[in-house]
């Protein structure tokens, strides 16, 4: 096609294979769709497309994905507020006419297996390196390694016993988002062979390829138990008024997710040695301070308190 079709906060160029979508950078725009710039949407990554009435005088054009072709909308689990979606164009009333041709246009382009799940993701995840400041703790992907670093203000008993984490991609199944919009808003990583200690409403981002996931990891891998709520979860950061906005956790887990399937759909690799890097003695002494005032009022007994100190004496 190769036309352009510009709407309200994002516009829409139209090739012959796909669709690539432009975000605006104006105070008006979602923050989330600001950090996203563009994507690239393939027409096989489609399922449908829709033009419906908006609000004041507007229109909708919408293309809907596949389910399992974009990591962003699996690690969202339909959590984004319509504003926040990628995938809508909010178009002038006057513009209807041209909007409902470029749709007409845009449903001819779409594939055989348009009203299949998709086997892979199709649309491109949110580059590494990233980092955003959760909570209870900082989150670091280097595209390899997910990385927790807690925050002695705000993380758990449980999460300073453990220690700051480090996780391979290669050691994951999944990943869980909830947003922090909502009460109760985390990014919790989930090891293969994980198992919740208690039933709840969380379920892997997204729906999972034949063969790759909980049930394969599980018949692999020993069931390691988990803690159910994420704020004692060494494997995950707690979100809070102005800490994991979604503009940054949403495309950090979209990331870890497109990573963790691409690595799951690759056979393993020998595995390097790795050393540990030395840590800041002023930082090991900061720990050893809170592990004393964590000590002192109870919540860590004798013997928890001298491995812990060992543990982090040992990294210096």
């Amino acid at each position: 096609m190769g036309d352009v079709l510009a709407g309200i906060h994002a516009t829409w160029e139209f090739d012959t294979d796909s669709v690539l979508i432009r975000y605006e950078r104006g105070i008006r725009t979602p923050r989330l769709l600001q950090s996203l710039r563009e994507r690239r949407v393939p027409h096989t990554a489609l399922s449908s497309v829709t033009l419906t009435p908006g609000k004041r005088g507007t229109v909708v054009l919408r293309a809907v994905p596949r389910p399992g072709a974009d990591p962003l909308v699996e690690a969202a689990a339909g959590q984004l507020k319509d504003g926040c979606d990628p995938y809508r164009l909010v178009l002038p009333a006057g513009r209807e006419t041209l909007a409902e041709y470029y749709a007409d246009e845009l449903r001819a382009c779409l594939g055989p297996d348009a009203g299949e799940p998709a086997d892979r993701f199709l649309v491109a995840a949110p580059e590494a390196p990233m980092q955003f400041k959760a909570y209870d703790g900082r989150a670091g992907f280097d595209g390899e390694r997910i990385s927790f670093r807690w925050f002695w203000t705000g993380a758990s008993s449980e999460k300073w016993k453990a220690g700051d984490q480090t996780f391979p991609v290669t050691d994951l199944c999944g990943v869980e988002w909830r947003s922090p919009e909502g009460l109760e808003g985390y990014l919790r990583l989930l090891p293969r062979g994980s198992e919740c200690l208690a039933p709840g409403p969380d379920t892997l981002a997204g729906p999972v390829p034949s063969g790759i996931g909980t049930g394969t990891a599980q018949s692999v891998h020993p069931v390691i138990p988990r803690p159910a709520r994420a704020d004692q979860d060494p494997a995950a950061v707690i979100f809070g008024l102005g800490y994991g906005p979604v503009h940054e956790s949403l495309p950090f887990a979209a990331a870890v997710l497109e990573s963790v399937r691409r690595k799951q759909s690759v056979p393993p690799a020998a595995t390097a040695l790795t050393t540990t890097a030395r840590r800041d003695p002023a930082d090991i002494a900061e720990r050893i301070h809170h592990l004393g005032e964590l000590h002192r009022a109870g919540l860590v007994t004798d013997e928890e308190f001298s491995a812990k100190k060992a543990q982090l004496l040992a990294e210096l």
